[in-house]
């Protein structure tokens, strides 16, 4: 598929049909106790409690139903600093293809464990998600592999839409939907489903502090920062991708930037609200609600927990020294 094709909620539809013979959808859960917080209604789509522990699994399986014929005699291989890689390792493991997976040192050992266990090849580059991704694409053009982009592919997009799809479906009177940015796929099928179905409903994209490419590119147009210093990987992106920019641009309504500090308080804080694992990046909505929460005041709020692969010694460090926001 070529980037030059824009995510479609025609798209988003198609894929909810796919993606329901291998997934359910995952809950909406509404908290008591960050409503009081935040003086709003606040609700959590938990998409940690997805087989691979974050949303992108739905756009792995969409991307490999699609594209199965193309595939079927041929080794895939993509980048990602985890939860993209677990996408497209879970749906080669359901369709029979065989993946390679370039990852950036420092990813936590849970996720490359993860992708050994789904039979993907794990092969470790670079310093940050930038460096292992030019990698793989060199790679994907040398052996003639389907090289997979992580951004710029939009029937990933698509998929990971089918979430957005179900939180309008389950709450059409939602007012403000925050989601995390790294690579933008999420925010990108936020804004296809709300600004389509009712562009009255606000998308606000929650972006790492030392990883901000996008709020940069979004204030100034297309930069790339050559930094990622962020403890949270799902958002460690150096610079700003080209299909999400262009769904984006005009239809997000803003961009919160939040610190790794402020990322582990959200850890803990929806831990003890609900019981819920996030990772940093997972919980980066959350830090974002609490950093604009004036502006929902009295709102129907959505907040995705995009993923909860986080280490256990980390967790436990977070729940034992960070305080909740």
């Amino acid at each position: 598929m070529s980037s030059e094709r824009l995510p479609t909620l025609e798209g988003i539809c198609d894929a909810r049909r796919v993606i329901s013979n291998y997934l359910k959808p995952t809950p909406l859960l509404y908290s008591r106790h960050l409503s009081k917080l935040l003086k709003c209604q606040l609700y959590l789509k938990l998409e940690n409690l997805q087989p691979t522990r974050a949303f992108k699994v739905r756009g792995g399986i969409y991307y490999m139903e699609r594209m199965k014929q193309k595939i079927s005699s041929r080794v895939v291989i993509t980048a990602s600093t985890g939860n993209h890689a677990q996408s497209i390792a879970y749906a080669g493991s359901l369709f029979g293809v065989k993946v390679k997976i370039v990852m950036p040192e420092g990813v936590p050992q849970v996720k490359a464990d993860a992708l050994k266990e789904l039979g993907a090849e794990v092969i470790t580059y670079g310093s940050y998600y930038d460096e292992a991704r030019e990698y793989a694409e060199k790679q994907g053009t040398q052996s003639g592999y389907l090289y997979v982009h992580g951004s710029n592919e939009p029937l990933l997009h698509e998929g990971v839409g089918t979430m957005h799809l179900e939180i309008f479906e389950e709450k059409p009177d939602v007012d403000v939907v925050i989601n995390p940015i790294g690579g933008g796929s999420g925010v990108s099928g936020a804004c296809t489903v709300y600004k389509t179905l009712n562009p009255r409903i606000k998308v606000i994209a929650v972006q790492a502090e030392g990883a901000p490419a996008f709020y940069q590119s979004w204030k100034e147009g297309i930069i790339k920062t050559e930094r990622a210093n962020t403890a949270a990987e799902g958002l460690a992106t150096a610079k700003t991708y080209e299909l999400p920019f262009k769904v984006l641009r005009g239809a997000l309504d803003d961009v919160v930037l939040v610190s790794d500090e402020e990322m582990r308080r959200a850890v803990k804080t929806i831990f003890l609200a609900t019981g819920q694992v996030a990772e940093l990046s997972g919980a980066a909505s959350t830090a974002g609600a609490f950093k604009i929460r004036d502006r929902l005041e009295g709102r129907n709020v959505a907040l995705l927990v995009s993923g909860g692969n986080i280490q256990p010694d980390q967790l436990a460090q977070i729940l034992t020294n960070s305080k909740p926001l």
